[in-house]
């Protein structure tokens, strides 16, 4: 009787320890992040921002045309048509508005405008935590989570690499936490980690 008493209460204990362990996981686990409703900057045109340089161009005007920068508030000065906020628009945007301008002074070259981006400045993200290089990056194109990670030098060999974070601006709500698993990126068992990054963006590895 005493051998048997001990075996059921060593079941007893193994069922307690694994439905607490299932217990713990249900606890810990949320709901799956959905990625794919995540913005792709790469499918959309450029938004300017500060520090971007915009070459306009006004046709038989040269005294119009030229490379003017974004200033901090957001806007651009140009003769003629005064200030023009370009920030948070895109080139096509800006020229539009550009030429509307110009129509009470011009007529036929108010029509034909151009402004393309002649340098990307704007375009900047932070890479933090138990990385080689913390810091402040810029990029002239669009840089995913690994290769923002890999411009930071990689984790460090204090780096929990699979719990890394964006933090991202939520228009309206403030900042949102997305999780990254840097580990599973580089197996490839969970490509949809390696996000493009948008500017004013955190990349995190604790």
């Amino acid at each position: 009787m005493p051998v048997l008493m001990r075996r059921l209460s060593g079941v007893a204990v193994a069922l307690l320890a694994a439905l607490g362990a299932g217990c713990a996981g249900c606890a810990t686990t949320g709901p799956p992040y959905d990625y794919a409703a995540e913005p792709d900057p790469r499918k959309q045109e450029f938004t300017l921002g500060p520090s971007d340089v915009l070459r306009v161009n006004v046709w038989r005007n040269p005294e119009l045309s030229g490379d003017v920068t974004i200033r901090p508030d957001g806007n651009v000065s140009l003769p003629l048509v005064g200030d023009v906020r370009a920030a948070g628009r895109s080139a096509g945007e800006v020229r539009a508005d550009i030429a509307k301008r110009l129509q009470a002074y011009l007529k036929d070259e108010a029509d034909n405008v151009t402004v393309s981006i002649a340098t990307i400045n704007s375009y900047r993200f932070v890479v933090n935590g138990n990385v080689e290089r913390m810091g402040v990056f810029t990029s002239n194109r669009y840089v995913t989570v690994s290769e923002a990670i890999a411009l930071a030098g990689g984790p460090n060999r204090f780096a929990s690499a699979d719990e890394a974070v964006i933090i991202r601006d939520d228009p309206g709500k403030g900042k949102k936490r997305i999780p990254i698993n840097y580990l599973a990126i580089l197996k490839g068992t969970h490509p949809e980690h390696d996000l493009p990054l948008l500017a004013g963006d955190i990349v995190y590895i604790p």
